[in-house]
């Protein structure tokens, strides 16, 4: 009876694994073999697995056309094929034909059929079946307690499920749940917590040889290949613990094996390795520790009787900004739905401009400006608060357009909690940064911006430690008097605020539904300031107000406040990772010692942070192209992050410019040097090495190709690095908007059609219409849109049209039309509803090869700007010698 539970325990678990990873069976209705699972398991890609499966089948059938094997599933002719010649043509088949007696002899020895599989004939020898054997043999009890196996499968299946055992896929559903229950069982989870210990410690402190740990790293990369198809949260705790069990196995083979330097100068050099690798070692865990369960937080709504709402002021702080940036954040705000008695709307201007101030009056709301610019936009905010007394203040940039239902969808929680002092909500941006417009990614590779707004912030509401974001948030007024307004000893205000809050107990919340959107940098040199003002700042912060320090932080607040902070110091990590092979290449230092043993060591460790990020991060930040990101800041965050640990009031505050045009597409040499620098001693190591492998040492082919294939790596981020610095050519003032919402074409000739939107901008939109018209470039009309029961009517031309497409621009709208315009676009409660949909997630293997195209991209990008720059020199050589 014991056999019989187990096997059908096996078959149960089985069958789960089978529908979490999708293995198909065979096409003549057999269980599927081996090959199957390892697809299953390592190719997540349906059509990729059927590819790889297809080319399998080939080589296969090549292979047993070459060896002469006529059954490709019988394994008794692959193994005779691979020990003996096929016979020539014409002559007997000696082999084969004593395989065959051999194998008839002994399948009617045992009493197994004559094609039966090689387990059922090793099963069947451990058992021999012969006259003298007891009447009751263990072998017959087995095949009992295997018959009455399908029959207690089916009973477990329905006992512990209550669902009929047909269903596979609700079956692997209910197991999840069932599993995720019993671990939210704190007995549970305390024995599981310490016996996980108890193994990372005993394999961690276990020395292996470089075979033992290559097939250690081969079993644990298995089993994270298959948790990481699971969909429950506690696969990612399995691959979490995956990850740093093989982490601190490197860890320690690195720091007790690896560090025999023979001179002073490897010294140096190897023990800065270290550095940024324990500087690397300790974000990895912050990072999991960040993330290890993001809270998914719902909206609260608000009570049904409005006079229990509070009373908002909307803050809109501006310094230097354009007039048509400003304009439509300021119409959207006053498109909120709040109770106008309970709302005021205040321009803040730092700039002091009348054009302002006119504008300010013209829209309708408050106008406030002061006599300095001490603090900038935290002093901005601080003047406003002396100045206004409602319960919340709502804050926008003056690129931040918000939508209607902001302050529906945030005040509940401050409701709900009278501890709650922030309610912060994504930065979403409907233009394209630099990476995405210069490497053309939009769609295909998420932003930079979307990793934190997509998992980390929800990752620090899981420890309370959600922080202000400086924008598309509200505060309430008492938690900010209580720490003296918005924090001014740093140039991150924002982070710095959330940080005195939660010393004093508030509370926060983190709501992962987009209710604004604004204008990301325009180019790389403007996105590159931000970022260097964004980590001078928290650089400042970890110098001034340490949140590993200090009271009134809980320890999983310390750790995500850390982590945000420490992130930011990757400048000179990130350099010495681009530049130390060059060290062994073109100096002959030897940094790394035992160059194969730490293959077995840090290509485990890689592959299962790869792995467990990729299972966390997928929908929201692709595997490699972090390493992009950073080789593009490092040079620029290094000298800041430093400066400001050292002497934290050094610098001033900056602000990012926003709407601005590129004319021409160019490539920006300026914001590019320090890549090109860092590119041209890859290039010289790379070199340098190709001389080593024919002219140098012959045994040191190991340390040789190690270090060959990391600058090879490091040459396909400077590559792609060098390919972001290609300015795209950017005129659109009105940056285009995918959104499909119901509209009205008026024509002039008395026709209506009722269609929708394909896209908006400030300057036009395009219409899908029911039949195909072409009134004509030029002509006139009317659109309405919907906003609600409301409708509004814009005079639009026509500009073009193609099939049911009818591409409109707007005609010059009154000021009472731009508003209503913007808030029937931009502020409409769904504008942004599809910001979070499921993308195509991580896959590391094809994620490589992507960054690897865009690095050649940037070389091929490189050389044509040199030959464009050569041949203008030339042309210009060849005019001034006319002249003359």
């Amino acid at each position: 009876m014991i056999g019989a539970a187990l096997g059908s325990l096996y078959r149960l678990g089985r069958d789960i694994l089978a529908v979490r990873l999708v293995v198909p069976d065979r096409p003549d209705g057999r269980a599927p073999g081996f090959t199957q699972w390892l697809l299953a398991a390592t190719v997540r890609s349906p059509a990729h697995r059927q590819w790889i499966s297809q080319v399998a089948d080939h080589l296969v059938a090549r292979l047993a056309v070459r060896l002469d094997v006529r059954q490709l599933d019988e394994w008794r002719d692959w193994w005779l094929r691979l020990v003996f010649q096929p016979a020539r043509a014409g002559r007997p088949d000696y082999p084969g034909r004593a395989l065959a007696w051999v194998n008839e002899r002994v399948t009617h020895r045992l009493d197994v059929p004559a094609d039966a599989g090689f387990w059922r004939v090793l099963g069947a020898m451990l058992w021999r079946r012969a006259d003298r054997r007891p009447a009751f043999p263990p072998y017959t009890a087995w095949l009992a307690f295997r018959a009455g196996n399908e029959r207690l499968r089916l009973w477990l299946v329905q006992t512990l499920f209550g669902i009929p055992p047909d269903t596979p896929a609700e079956l692997a559903h209910r197991f999840d749940k069932t599993l995720e229950r019993v671990m939210q069982w704190r007995a549970t989870s305390t024995v599981v917590a310490l016996l996980g210990l108890i193994g990372v410690f005993w394999i961690v402190t276990t020395p292996f040889d470089p075979f033992s740990q290559l097939l250690f790293s081969v079993c644990t990369l298995t089993l994270a290949l298959v948790f990481r198809r699971l969909d429950s949260q506690y696969s990612v705790l399995v691959l979490i613990g995956l990850s740093l069990t093989s982490t601190i196995r490197y860890v320690w083979w690195r720091l007790t094996q690896s560090l025999a330097f023979d001179t002073v100068a490897e010294a140096s050099v190897g023990y800065m390795l270290v550095a940024a690798e324990m500087y690397t070692w300790m974000i990895l865990l912050f990072g999991y520790i960040q993330t290890i369960w993001p809270l998914h937080r719902r909206i609260t709504p608000l009570p049904a009787d409005t006079r229990l709402w509070p009373t908002v002021d909307v803050y809109i702080p501006t310094y230097n900004e354009g007039l048509d940036v400003v304009r439509p954040t300021v119409y959207a705000a006053c498109g909120l739905d709040w109770p106008p008695e309970k709302l005021n709307i205040y321009l803040l201007d730092d700039g002091r401009r009348d054009e302002m101030r006119d504008f300010a009056a013209l829209a309708g709301v408050h106008y406030v400006t002061r006599a300095d610019n001490r603090h900038a936009k935290a002093g901005n905010i601080n003047h406003a608060l002396s100045k206004t007394q409602g319960e919340f203040v709502a804050i926008f940039d003056c690129d931040h357009i918000p939508v209607r239902s902001f302050l529906q969808t945030t005040m509940g929680s401050f409701l709900k909690d009278e501890r709650c002092s922030l309610v912060q909500t994504p930065h979403h941006f409907f233009s394209d940064d630099p990476f995405e417009r210069n490497l053309a990614t939009r769609g295909a590779v998420p932003n930079e911006g979307r990793l934190f707004y997509g998992i980390v912030q929800d990752g620090n509401d899981f420890w309370n430690a959600s922080f202000f974001c400086g924008s598309c948030a509200v505060l309430r007024r008492t938690a900010l008097d209580e720490v003296g307004g918005v924090a001014v000893e740093t140039v991150t205000e924002d982070a710095h605020t959330a940080l005195k809050m939660h010393r004093r107990g508030w509370n926060t919340v983190y709501l992962k539904v987009v209710q604004a959107a604004g204008l990301a940098t325009e180019s790389l040199s403007g996105h590159v300031g931000q970022r260097i003002r964004w980590a001078r700042g928290m650089a400042q912060i970890f110098r001034v107000d340490n949140p590993l320090f200090g009271r009134g932080l809980k320890l999983g607040q310390r750790i995500c406040y850390a982590n945000g902070m420490l992130h930011f110091f990757y400048g000179i990590p990130r350099i010495i990772f681009l530049l130390a092979p060059i060290c062994y290449l073109f100096f002959g230092l030897h940094i790394v010692q035992a160059a194969l043993s730490i293959c077995a060591y840090v290509l485990p460790h890689i592959a299962h942070a790869n792995i467990a990020n990729s299972r966390i991060q997928g929908k929201y930040r692709h595997s490699f192209w972090s390493d992009v990101y950073e080789a593009v800041l490092a040079w620029y965050v290094a000298l800041p992050t430093t400066v400001a640990f050292i002497n934290p009031r050094y610098g001033k505050f900056n602000v990012t410019a926003k709407g601005g045009l590129i004319e021409q597409s160019f490539f920006d040499w300026s914001i590019s040097k320090p890549y090109l620098v860092l590119l041209g001693f890859n290039v010289a190591g790379f070199v340098a090495g190709i001389l080593r492998y024919f002219y140098g040492p012959a045994n040191e082919s190991g340390a040789l190709v190690f270090n060959l294939l990391w600058v090879t790596f490091n040459l396909a981020v400077l590559g792609a690095a060098v390919a972001v610095a290609t300015e795209v050519r950017q005129v659109r003032r009105s940056h285009r908007v995918s959104m499909r919402m119901p509209a009205t074409l008026y024509l002039p000739d008395g026709r209506t059609m009722a269609c929708h939107t394909r896209d908006f901008s400030g300057g036009g939109l395009a219409l899908v219409l029911p039949v195909a018209i072409d009134p004509g470039v030029g002509t006139e009309a009317h659109v309405a849109l919907t906003r609600g029961a409301t409708e509004y009517g814009f005079p639009v031309s026509v500009v073009g049209a193609r099939g049911h497409d009818l591409f409109l621009a707007f005609q010059p709208l009154s000021a009472e039309q731009e508003k209503h315009l913007v808030q029937f676009t931009f502020g409409r409660a769904d504008a942004w509803r599809d910001w979070d949909a499921e993308r195509a997630r991580d896959e590391p293997v094809k994620a490589l090869f992507d960054m690897l195209a865009m690095g050649l991209r940037g070389y091929q990008v490189l050389a044509n700007y040199l030959l464009s720059q050569l041949v203008t020199r030339w042309q210009n050589r060849l005019r001034g010698a006319r002249r003359t």
